[in-house]
């Protein structure tokens, strides 16, 4: 758990709430059929290659069940996997097993999934010094497993939240009435409330990038739907002077002239929001 905002008690909220929407007043399909004092062992079984993401997760999920549950972890986070490969294994009660057998498959496949398609992504632009960046488009209390998961296939988090920096996008600044006025107004709003984030600013042109270079007093520059000669022009106007982000509309196919533009970080909010999941099952040991 590396990332800052993988806490024990942002842990502990997920997974309690993941577990009252699934299990309700009982898993009676279990319940059911499966004596409380069963005991037995599942195998979490590889279906597709890709990169492993949840297995951290996955064992904090048994455990918080029932911590009596012994979770084995074969393969880590991070690591690409075969059809066959086995994950982890878990033993203890079988009911609670089955209980929490859904949480653990569903958080696993969509992780990996991220993971898979983050990781793909970065091999493709590994020869520029651009990296690859996650975006908010992420599914609504789920957005840390999701990071999570970019974090694990290589790719880097951007912000977490609206809280944790200042990004002053076209309506902020269309509101504001200008790049001028939104800048001023950020500057003076963190230094009232005392507040140590960094300020980003979405650019159109290159007009408005020469504004932005002109006021100044910010960390970063966005680069939002601009053209390859635009982009190209930008990073050059640019100089250095403030790291760079490409944004807007990249797609797979047009990732690497983007990266070839000269650009620091390249943000694709398909990472979390155009995924396939990875086909992963447990099964028993038996």
């Amino acid at each position: 758990m590396k990332q800052a905002y993988i806490t024990k008690s942002r842990l502990t909220d997920f997974i309690t709430s993941a577990i009252k929407e699934d299990v309700g007043d009982g898993d009676h399909s279990t319940l059911a059929v499966i004596p409380a004092t069963a005991m037995g062992k599942a195998k979490l079984l590889i279906k597709e290659p890709g990169i492993l993401a949840g297995v951290e997760l996955a064992k904090e999920i048994f455990q918080h069940y029932d911590p009596d549950l012994k979770v084995s972890i074969q393969i880590p986070d991070g690591s690409p996997v075969e059809p066959g490969d086995v994950g982890l294994f878990v033993e203890g009660k079988v009911s609670a097993i089955l209980t929490t057998e859904r949480l653990v498959l569903n958080c696993m496949q969509r992780m990996s999934g991220i993971a898979t398609y983050t990781h793909q992504l970065t091999q493709k632009i590994s020869h520029t010094k651009a990296k690859l960046l996650d975006t908010r488009k992420t599914t609504p209390n789920f957005r840390m497993m999701e990071k999570w998961a970019v974090s694990i296939g290589g790719g880097k988090n951007h912000r977490f939240a609206l809280y944790d920096m200042i990004m002053l996008k076209d309506n902020h600044i269309d509101f504001a009435g200008g790049i001028r006025q939104a800048v001023s107004a950020a500057q003076e709003y963190l230094k009232r409330k005392g507040l140590p984030l960094k300020i980003e600013v979405e650019t159109r042109t290159l007009d408005e990038v020469a504004e932005v270079l002109e006021v100044g007093g910010i960390d970063f520059i966005m680069l939002d739907n601009m053209s390859y000669v635009q982009m190209k022009e930008a990073v050059a106007l640019i100089g250095g002077r403030y790291p760079t982000e490409a944004s807007g509309g990249i797609t797979e196919d047009t990732l690497v002239a983007v990266a070839e533009c000269g650009v620091d970080y390249i943000s694709v909010g398909a990472l979390t929001h155009q995924v396939k999941s990875m086909d992963i099952s447990l099964k028993a040991v038996v």
